[in-house]
């Protein structure tokens, strides 16, 4: 009876001390996985590359150009005045004027442009022929109103008879507005090329300025002196002379 007790206490004894091994396998806490290696990230998406080209490039009004585009790396592709066209491709187009042909590729990277200018030449309406009737065209009908006058000997004074003559070049001026004029200055051959270049010079500056005063535009005179390089006669002679002294007036055309 004594033995059966023994076995019974080592038995339950032995059921304990597994249990207490169980028990404590229950408590041990399993390591977490090891985290998930990272995906990698997708590659950025660069912009679109585009060109466009226009042959020829300048043509006259009526005529036709073929434009050329290609693209690369486009989702799409538009042109200004056009709309959208494929990513590569030609048209033929004929602008009434000279017109820059404006190119946008675009894809989720960005947006690339691209330029080209045709050059339309127009022809010019030609014009109504004016109406000459109060021109005063005519060079003899200038000369006959605007009439060249004299000078003393080393002088750019107006004489009395100048007067009268500015006096009338200005009426026929002011009543031809659209006429302008050249004033040469001249010497007769006596004294030096450099004295006598200004003298010429202050001659027709005089009669310039008697112009302005009677009322016409100053920006309708040109002066130029020619001193003693061109002779109306070559004669040494005081006529002669006389004849060399002057402000020859012309229209400036």
């Amino acid at each position: 009876m004594k033995a059966n007790r023994t076995s019974l206490w080592n038995k339950a004894a032995l059921l304990a001390t597994v249990a207490l091994f169980a028990a404590s396998g229950c408590g041990k806490k399993t390591p977490p996985p090891p985290p998930a290696a990272m995906a990698p990230s997708a590659p950025t998406m660069l912009p679109p590359t585009a060109s466009i080209t226009a042959d020829p490039l300048s043509i006259d009004l009526g005529q036709s150009v073929v434009l050329n585009w290609r693209s690369a790396n486009a989702a799409s592709v538009s042109i200004d005045g056009i709309g959208e066209v494929p990513v590569n491709g030609t048209q033929t187009v004929s602008p009434s004027s000279s017109t820059n042909f404006h190119l946008v590729a675009k894809n989720d990277g960005g947006t690339t442009e691209a330029n080209v200018r045709v050059t339309v030449r127009v022809p010019e309406v030609p014009s109504a022929p004016a109406d000459t009737s109060n021109a005063g065209g005519s060079d003899a009908e200038f000369h006959a109103h605007v009439q060249d006058i004299f000078f003393g000997y080393d002088s750019y004074d107006l004489s009395p008879q100048s007067d009268t003559s500015i006096s009338g070049a200005a009426a026929y001026l002011n009543a031809h507005p659209s006429i302008k004029i050249l004033i040469g200055g001249y010497c007769d051959d006596r004294g030096s090329a450099e004295y006598n270049i200004t003298l010429g010079e202050n001659r027709a500056n005089a009669a310039k300025t008697a112009l302005v005063a009677a009322g016409v535009s100053g920006d309708r005179i040109r002066v130029v002196s020619y001193g003693k390089e061109k002779q109306f006669c070559t004669d040494e002679t005081e006529s002669c002379w006389q004849q060399n002294r002057r402000d020859q007036f012309s229209i400036d055309r």
